[in-house]
């Protein structure tokens, strides 16, 4: 499996890491993309993407982070796009539940990037809480080519509209929780061709280990609820969420 999600850069993983990435791979799990969040991440993203095989990176300024956003940081990340391991831009988006006074400063530096993974070809990681309209509409504008909406939270009519565009939707553990109805319902609908699994760790874990912290090797666990949901077998949710992840990553 392939969890196309998952900040497993930051200080929780750092210990023993060698043996983290190794239990990962003893748990099926054969690639992993870490995100960039803001500049001060990058770095240490392209030094573990450069070190090891199963790592790969996103170079991109969450939108809470927008400050951050610059002309130098500009160019770290369209510098980041020229290294072999960094596959897309992200991730980058709108967020108003954090964030709800700043939603012009958010939608310039959303534009901003959104025109540099069109400029280069790069697939986009979006991040979209609360802003469906917005972050669809900014979308429908640059026509790109591999959106993937990251921790997908919108419900079956927001799923249809994005897969209509031809849009990627990430599903990650909340679909396991009991009362993530609409999530629950928008996993038995998208098409397997246009879905993708995430974990998001540290955050979010699914259940059973719901409340502690998150990991790559619990990705099993989503496939397991989406294969449920489906009635099909896990097997193929693996499957198909493998082939797609290397279609659109071109690993």
């Amino acid at each position: 499996m392939i969890d196309t999600h998952s900040h497993i850069n930051f200080e929780e993983y750092k210990e023993n890491f060698e043996d983290f990435l190794s239990d990962l791979q003893n748990n099926d799990i054969e690639k992993v993309i870490i995100p960039g969040v803001e500049p001060s991440t990058f770095n240490e993203i392209i030094t573990l993407t450069e070190k090891y095989d199963m790592l790969y990176g996103a170079i991109g300024i969450h939108p809470s982070e927008y400050k951050t956003y610059t002309e130098a940081s500009e160019k770290e990340i369209i510098n980041g796009l020229s290294l072999k391991k960094i596959i897309a831009v992200g991730e980058i988006g709108l967020d108003y539940y954090w964030e709800q006074d700043t939603k012009k400063e958010q939608k310039e530096i959303f534009i901003k990037q959104l025109e540099i993974a069109k400029n280069y070809h790069f697939p986009v990681l979006i991040h979209d809480r609360e802003a469906h309209e917005d972050t669809y509409n900014i979308l429908n504008d640059f026509n790109l080519e591999n959106v993937i909406y990251h921790c997908f939270s919108g419900d079956t009519e927001f799923a249809k509209k994005c897969i209509d565009k031809g849009y990627y939707i990430a599903i990650g553990g909340v679909v396991t929780f009991k009362n993530a109805v609409n999530l629950k319902e928008t996993a038995k609908i998208i098409p397997l061709d246009r879905m993708l699994l995430e974990t998001d760790a540290p955050y979010l874990t699914p259940v059973p280990y719901r409340g502690k912290l998150n990991t790559p090797k619990y990705l099993k666990y989503i496939a397991q609820e989406i294969a449920k949901l489906r009635n099909i077998d896990v097997e193929t949710v693996k499957q198909k969420t493998t082939e797609n992840a290397k279609r659109i990553f071109k690993f």
